[in-house]
């Protein structure tokens, strides 16, 4: 960062002098110009404004958004920092978990348009699963309407776990009007979040059928994985509230490898017709993540 005041001050030194003339008032209000421009030109054009942090005795969370692009748009991370010993959840957390949640202020005209998730852990605690991560996560987002310079505030939403889960809230404001140029660490920050979001389906790693049991009891879903990948660790996402992270694994006539989830109780009177279900499949070093879609 550039202290402009101790880059003008041969010059405020002079201006106070008792001779002050107009040239050199005529320079001052000349740097006074300058010195934004150069500050913008220093720190180039993304800019990154960030929220303060908020704390609870399981960590602390901030709101990280860049500069609005061309179409309104204007995207961010979501900070969240356990404490050592402490995890935070995935979009579907597992047996008692709280998935997390953010949400405009009331009255906002800018929406919370899409969040995504990097690849979780299965963390095990006794008899219960947990879908989550036990260090410091960044969940990119995106607003949509939120092209103005406004103050934008967002309510937070999600859980913090040690021995029992506590809900952890917050209403996080981020002003990019306040900000000067751009803070690279943030801007670094919210690239990096993105990159470790799983893709979706390539040729060589995709899902390439899938089909639910009549009775309900089982999941089975066939996939393409990458040479030589070890065997895969699939979560599915089902009805909100429910994620299937059990299963096995065979190989199929083809060479495909054959993963049947067992589904455990569904909600009452679920039907499988026009449901859309998430699979997220992490195959050594890569992952992949898509939709079921069921007819």
């Amino acid at each position: 960062m550039i202290d402009s005041s101790t880059a003008l001050h041969p010059l405020f030194r002079q201006a106070f002098r008792q001779d002050f003339r107009p040239a050199v008032r005529a320079r001052l209000t000349g740097l006074a110009v300058l010195v934004p421009l150069c500050l913008v030109a220093l720190t180039g054009t993304v800019q990154a404004a960030s929220s303060a942090w908020a704390t609870n005795e399981g960590g602390r969370m901030r709101l990280v958004l860049l500069a609005a692009k061309a179409d309104g748009t204007r995207e961010g991370v979501l900070l969240v920092e356990p404490k050592k010993g402490w995890i935070t959840y995935w979009k579907e957390p597992g047996d008692v978990g709280i998935p997390p949640s953010i949400t405009p202020a009331a009255g906002s005209d800018y929406t919370v348009a899409d969040v995504d998730f990097p690849v979780p852990k299965l963390l095990s605690t006794g008899d219960m699963q947990d879908v989550g991560y036990d260090h410091s996560v960044a969940l990119p987002l995106v607003l949509a309407n939120a092209g103005s310079d406004r103050p934008f505030k967002l309510s937070a939403f999600v859980g913090v776990c040690q021995n029992i889960c506590i809900p952890f809230q917050a209403d996080l404001t981020v002003d990019p009007a306040a900000e000067i140029g751009s803070d690279p660490d943030e801007t670094a920050l919210v690239e990096k979040a993105k990159r470790l979001v799983p893709p979706g389906p390539s040729e060589d790693f995709r899902v390439t059928a899938h089909a639910m049991q009549p009775d309900l009891k089982s999941l089975q879903v066939s996939l393409r994985l990458p040479a030589g990948a070890p065997a895969p660790q699939v979560f599915v996402s089902g009805p909100s509230g429910h994620v299937y992270v059990e299963g096995t694994a065979a190989t199929g006539p083809h060479g495909e490898t054959l993963y049947t989830v067992p589904i455990g109780k569904l909600p009452k009177g679920y039907t499988m017709a026009g449901k859309r279900w998430g699979i997220l499949v992490v195959a050594g070093e890569r992952a992949m993540e898509t939709t079921l879609a069921f007819e």
